[in-house]
């Protein structure tokens, strides 16, 4: 373990405003960034997102803007189906057209940090958002369609060489009629379920490995389902391993869901609670989803994959 590591969990974690965004640093090693008024165009469905994310050892973990799909930001809440509406980007996917672009790109909307409450090892920021609609035209309002509670935390985990981001989502229908949540798997595309807490790793990653309860391998984690799921990738330059976790709570609906995880092409995981059923959200039932991403350096054998899975859960739990 380096220096670096081993005095990580003794160092304060603080955070900074730009206006436009949130960023958190352990001693003088940025972290983490959350953009929450991105300037994207509204074809890329605008939405706050995680990026850049680094480990302790400042490798950084994540991509945005990749040019094969521009609409990919670092780490965020993205989901392609919504009704008629795509929170995801690009084209949508849908039995009669296809992949076609439908001018529905939504926007996820920053409203307000209600809270940001700090200590020595955890940050948590509460947020709300308004979902709408692509507007009719340049300078219009969209139709309201999603009211969500955020919460989100950044937390240094025990374990030294590890942290994580706790998220929290509550989105409630305010569109006056049921919105049906999907994925172009549930539109007909097999294997094509993406659409949650979605990561997009860093060029050099393509290739890494997943493991989880079920063992170690790459594509074919597609669609499978654990409470955990990790990747481990390997960088340019520094020739470094890193490894990114998620750990789903398995309070929420329809725990233990499956996961988007791909490894040839390009590196990227997420949780898919979507993937190949439609999941409706009724007005007045709001639906909730809570995870933990662990970021950490080197790679994950199976003894310290479920250590550091148990020590997320833990830090979930008591988050709640």
């Amino acid at each position: 373990m380096t220096t670096t590591a081993q005095s990580a969990v003794t160092d304060t974690l603080s955070y900074s405003d730009d206006g436009r965004s949130l960023t958190f640093t352990v001693g003088d090693q940025d972290i983490a960034s959350y953009t929450y008024l991105p300037a994207d165009d509204q074809y890329e469905s605008p939405r706050p997102y995680f990026h850049p994310l680094t480990t302790l050892e400042g490798d950084e973990v994540t991509i945005s803007r990749p040019w094969d799909h521009v609409w990919h930001k670092g780490l965020s809440w993205a989901l392609p189906n919504v009704g008629e509406h795509n929170f995801w980007g690009g084209a949508t996917y849908t039995r009669e057209t296809g992949y076609a672009n439908l001018d529905n790109n939504g926007a996820m909307n920053h409203q307000a940090f209600t809270s940001i409450e700090e200590s020595g090892t955890c940050i948590t920021a509460t947020e709300t958002m308004l979902w709408t609609a692509q507007p009719a035209g340049p300078g219009q309002q969209g139709q309201p369609l999603i009211s969500e509670k955020r919460r989100f935390a950044i937390q240094l985990l025990p374990a030294g060489n590890a942290w994580a981001l706790l998220f929290e989502t509550t989105m409630e229908n305010v569109s006056g009629g049921q919105i049906d949540i999907g994925s172009p798997t549930t539109e007909g595309r097999d294997n094509a379920g993406y659409g949650g807490l979605f990561w997009r790793g860093p060029r050099s990653f393509t290739g890494g490995e997943f493991r989880s309860e079920n063992g170690t391998g790459a594509d074919e984690f597609m669609g499978t389902r654990s409470p955990w799921i990790a990747f481990t990738g390997q960088h340019d330059v520094t020739c470094r391993k890193s490894s990114i976790l998620f750990v789903e709570d398995q309070a929420n609906p329809g725990a233990a869901n499956q996961w988007f995880a791909r490894s040839s092409m390009f590196a990227c995981l997420g949780s898919a609670p979507f993937f190949s059923e439609v999941v409706p959200l009724k007005v007045s039932e709001p639906l909730s989803y809570r995870y933990a991403v662990v970021i950490t350096d080197g790679s994950l054998e199976d003894e310290q994959a479920a250590a550091l899975a148990d020590a997320a859960k833990s830090a979930l739990d008591a988050w709640a």
